[in-house]
């Protein structure tokens, strides 16, 4: 299978490097000299340095071969243009990356006229995850999966003696929850029953979501969990608009603080609703005389993942329910887990994780990446003609880095153990490093022999390879 990646910047190299660990050949087109020097020094990719839009290169490249088109660079009409001439040329699937707000209304009229197979707006897609996770009364991150059956948390054990040094098959009191990730100094971990935590672990846990508000409220020191009803947004850009679009539908009142008078005039007239402050929002003074202590949750969502960063520190320390950050590069992965701060948004990985389900077809009805994308939450439906069907969970003898961490049946949530017997429309939730996560999947939907299945996936390399 064969990809063309144009656009080397945060979110091309992202979707490159996944689309490797996915076994396609992949090709990147940028017009930077620099940013391909540092893409073919990084990865194993065919890097050209050239206009994707000269038609030249197009047919230099025989567009027609490829199964995969991807337009990630910076301009939404180049992309749209892109995507369509290598849809003439032959290309079999094209996505489109825009971020403009101006064709939000007419993304399905572009879609469908100019032949482009999906349209991807990343900002779109970061303010969603982050309205999603606001609306939640947790305080920790929190996330659904199965239709909200299924419910996901992360929780930093710190210096918890109810966690420090115990095997995981050891500790009680975690209200029928399963430990399905751990990040360690910024490294993913699959966990198995004898997995020892160690301090300042992050844990995610996957439960039913009863059971995650009554470990939220023992484990935040909040008694009592607070509906939303005010936020403040820092940096009135693409996604800050959006976010505010999206939590005035649900009622709640919204202030955004943008420096650049020209857009906050432009924001009066978008988002009406809301109260537009223009100032420099990294100011300590100006979030004092704005009172952002008075508001339920703050989203720093600036251009500037620094500035995101710090300005979500600064607002937690004022006593804010919810602190959220937005950031788009990886630089920090390794030291977000000690940051003071509720939630953190990477657009890269939400990007990603989006193109990644529209490429990997409909055997997955979602795929999220986690902890810094290095773990998948994969959710499918067993069939009956799949080989997996029917057989107990003891009995798939899955590789490390696997986890099935719910079993949803006749619209129940079961937690899963090894003498479970999956059974054809279960919905399984499944956690995998994302580097396995591909062969995995095609472990749960392929038809055949079980044995002979695992067996050929398994001789293609180490235990994390399969």
């Amino acid at each position: 299978m064969k990809a063309l990646v144009v656009g080397a910047g945060k979110l091309g190299y992202r979707l490159a490097a996944s689309l490797i660990d996915e076994d396609y050949e992949v090709t990147v087109v940028d017009n930077d000299e620099d940013v391909i020097e540092y893409i073919s020094n990084s990865l194993d990719v065919l890097s050209i340095c050239a206009n994707a839009l000269d038609f030249g290169v197009l047919e230099e490249l025989d567009i027609s071969l490829f199964d995969y088109v991807i337009a990630t660079t910076t301009n939404d009409e180049a992309n749209v243009i892109l995507c369509t001439i290598s849809k003439k040329l032959g290309a079999k699937y094209a996505i489109a990356r825009v971020r403009d707000p101006e064709y939000r209304k007419h993304l399905d009229f572009i879609s469908e006229e100019l032949e482009i197979d999906k349209i991807i707006n990343p900002d779109n897609a970061t303010a969603r995850s982050i309205v999603k996770y606001l609306m939640k009364r947790y305080q920790l991150y929190s996330d659904e999966f199965a239709g909200g059956k299924v419910s996901l948390v992360e929780f930093n054990i710190g210096k918890d003696p109810n966690f420090i040094g115990k095997r995981i098959m050891d500790i009680e009191k975690i209200n029928d929850l399963l430990i399905s990730a751990i990040s360690r100094s910024g490294d993913a971990i699959i966990p198995n029953g004898r997995t020892v935590l160690e301090e300042n672990d992050v844990i995610i846990l996957a439960g039913k979501s009863e059971n995650i508000e009554i470990f939220d409220k023992e484990h935040t020191g909040v008694s009592k969990t607070r509906p939303l009803r005010s936020t403040m947004i820092l940096g009135g850009g693409k996604t800050g608009l959006y976010l505010a679009m999206l939590l005035l539908k649900e009622n709640i009142r919204v202030t955004i603080v943008e420096i650049n008078r020209e857009r906050c005039l432009e924001l009066k007239e978008m988002v009406p609703g809301a109260e537009i402050i223009n100032g420099d929002g990294t100011d300590l003074a100006i979030l004092e005389e704005e009172m952002v202590h008075t508001y339920d949750a703050f989203v720093a969502s600036t251009g500037i993942d620094e500035a995101n960063l710090l300005m979500s520190l600064v607002a937690k320390q004022t006593g804010i329910y919810k602190s959220v950050a937005k950031i788009s590069r990886t630089n920090y992965d390794k030291i977000l887990d000690k940051l003071d701060i509720d939630a953190v948004f990477n657009t890269a990985y939400i990007t990603a994780a989006e193109i990644l389900k529209e490429i990997r077809g409909k055997s997955s009805l979602s795929l999220n990446l986690l902890l810094n994308g290095q773990v998948e939450c994969i959710e499918l439906i067993i069939k009956e003609k799949h080989l997996v069907c029917g057989k107990a969970l003891e009995n798939l003898n899955l590789p490390e880095g696997i986890l099935i961490i719910a079993v949803i049946r006749n619209n129940e949530m079961l937690v899963p153990n090894g003498k479970t017997v999956l059974e054809a429309g279960d919905r399984i939730v499944l956690f995998s490093m994302h580097e396995v996560a591909p062969k995995m999947q095609k472990i749960f939907t392929s038809e055949g022999k079980f044995k002979d299945a695992l067996n050929s996936i398994r001789n293609r390399g180490s235990s994390y390879e399969l």
